[in-house]
């Protein structure tokens, strides 16, 4: 579905990402970990239409969507949840969500239905301003306005940072939720444990290069995957 081949990319003067590879199977979760400056949201952010490369390809269903605009990756069905949630916070949580369906020009109905039961909370404070809610509901509503352009790929730039252990919890359980529905996730997290349980397939990133991938729980398995991100 998504295949990424020898991307580099240069990020405030240094070479951030050196030339790597990976793919994202349809219908997978699958998730890059490694610590900060790794050059995991740079890897994000570039396919996301939001950095340029220096080098490498990008495809998506086949199509080579490298270099392309911001919108044209949206309209492709490729959308960012990005890290630290940046909802609007003077806007309602329903303009928050009318918001990530800027592209369509359908009945918005079925998808706010559809968030509104994956998220019961947001039903509650559908008229409340964005900026008064919690750290977890604001990640419910970043996640929820990237679902309502309908994505075929869903990427996310680490969901539970900041969140307290029991919302981690149910923020990890809806990704499950959404992927069962037929979205594709590609998701960057420094809580390897949980990403790692939550994944079918890991990438580990160290440095701008790829150190190790492999079924999500062999790697909760490997030794230096357990020392260096699970703390045993």
């Amino acid at each position: 579905m998504l295949k990424i081949e020898d991307l580099k990319v240069n990020y405030g003067g240094i070479e951030a990402v050196k030339g790597i590879t990976f793919d994202v199977a349809e219908g997978s979760i699958v998730t890059l970990i490694g610590a900060n400056g790794a050059g995991k949201s740079t890897t994000l952010r570039t396919i996301a239409g939001l950095v340029q490369p220096r080098s490498g390809k990008i495809s998506f269903m086949d199509e080579d969507i490298t270099g392309l605009k911001p919108d044209k990756i949206v309209s492709r069905g490729i959308t960012l949840v990005p890290e630290g949630r940046r909802v609007f916070s003077d806007l309602t949580v329903l303009e928050n969500l009318k918001v990530g369906a800027y592209l369509r020009n359908d009945s918005l109905t079925d998808d706010i239905n559809w968030v509104y039961e994956l998220f019961p909370r947001l039903k509650e404070r559908s008229w409340q301003a964005a900026g008064t809610l919690s750290g977890g509901e604001q990640q419910m509503l970043a996640v929820g306005r990237a679902l309502m352009s309908r994505p075929k790929l869903m990427m996310m730039d680490e969901p539970s940072l900041g969140l307290a252990p029991i919302v981690v919890k149910d923020i990890f359980s809806i990704i499950k939720e959404i992927n069962k529905r037929g979205v594709t996730i590609l998701l960057i997290e420094q809580n390897a444990n949980m990403a790692l349980h939550t994944a079918d397939v890991g990438y580990v990133l160290e440095t701008g290069n790829i150190t190790l991938s492999g079924p999500g729980d062999e790697l909760l398995k490997n030794d230096a995957v357990k020392k260096a991100y699970l703390g045993k």
